[in-house]
């Protein structure tokens, strides 16, 4: 089956997703940084074909999706989008939400405050949040995670545009050792193609800003914000890739204390690394797949 580009309109928010199918249970597939809806170009067909109405929205401020006119880049904010994309596509109680990255605590965020849209989930490469809390302030973990605090500076929107967005080829390097297997050059370039513009890069990295700078917090936004740390009713599928250099498989590991609906389970796919599911396609699709309609 093909992709398709289209829009819609969230909100205020101008939206570009990919779409695959038209008929069948809504699945929304959230992608996070430094990635694209085309991250999903290979798991969009498999979901059609397996009876989903298959779509994968640009988060907010990465283009084609405009960047907010409100300056709202918390994550909360995502989780709103993704709640209202599930209403402008029709999207019933038997819809479904993947997130990877920052999708993956979007996703999460949105299948709790909004519990009847969402009948499973599916999240990769950041773990629930009861997992990273109990293992990210190790020295381990923080060191992995350097980009995060270098991203409060300033001069972070400078460096990391610089040389045609390099910087970006550089974690993608970092955080899937195993690339060297697998030509991520398209895929970069599609990510390029979402933040080479100034504004575009900007709110990429604001959402880093507004995770860790206090005084960016919206009040009008607390409910969606403490659901991202909270755990979903429905049944959850957690994906990791055993050589992931941006967040360490010993707190993946942990993800399976904190799944506990009945039908939720931990999958760690080895060989593979932050990207996962671009890295072994196959693997990770059939555990997604299987899930989802089973």
């Amino acid at each position: 089956m093909e992709l398709e580009q289209r829009s819609v309109t969230v909100g205020d928010l101008d939206v570009g997703y990919l779409a695959c199918g038209d008929e069948g249970p809504l699945a929304v597939c959230l992608h996070g940084f430094p990635d694209s809806a085309w991250t999903w170009r290979h798991l969009l067909p498999e979901l059609a074909g397996a009876g989903f109405q298959a779509v994968a929205p640009w988060l907010r401020g990465y283009a084609p999706t405009a960047v907010p006119a409100d300056g709202r880049l918390q994550n909360g904010a995502a989780v709103r989008d993704a709640i209202g994309l599930h209403e402008a596509l029709g999207g019933g109680a038997d819809a479904v939400v993947v997130g990877h990255d920052w999708g993956a605590r979007i996703a999460n965020g949105a299948a709790v405050v909004a519990p009847e849209r969402w009948a499973k989930v599916v999240t990769m490469a950041v773990p629930p949040a009861g997992a990273v809390a109990g293992g990210f302030l190790s020295y381990d973990q923080l060191r992995r995670s350097w980009y995060m605090f270098f991203f409060q500076n300033p001069l972070a929107d400078f460096v990391v545009g610089m040389d045609d967005l390099s910087f970006i080829d550089r974690l993608w390097s970092d955080w899937s050792p195993g690339l060297a297997e697998y030509d991520s050059t398209f895929d970069r370039e599609k990510v390029k193609e979402a933040l080479r513009e100034p504004a575009n890069l900007a709110a990429a990295i604001g959402f880093y800003r507004h995770t860790l700078q206090p005084d960016l917090q919206a009040p009008e936004l607390a409910t969606e914000e403490a659901a991202i740390g909270a755990l979903p009713p429905q049944p959850h599928l957690y994906l990791h890739g055993v050589d992931d250099g941006c967040m360490g498989v010993e707190i993946a590991a942990q993800a399976e204390h904190h799944l506990t609906v009945p039908g939720s389970k931990v999958e760690l796919v080895p060989g593979t690394g932050h990207f996962l599911h671009l890295e072994d396609v196959t693997t990770v699709n059939r555990h997604i797949v299987e899930f989802l309609a089973g």
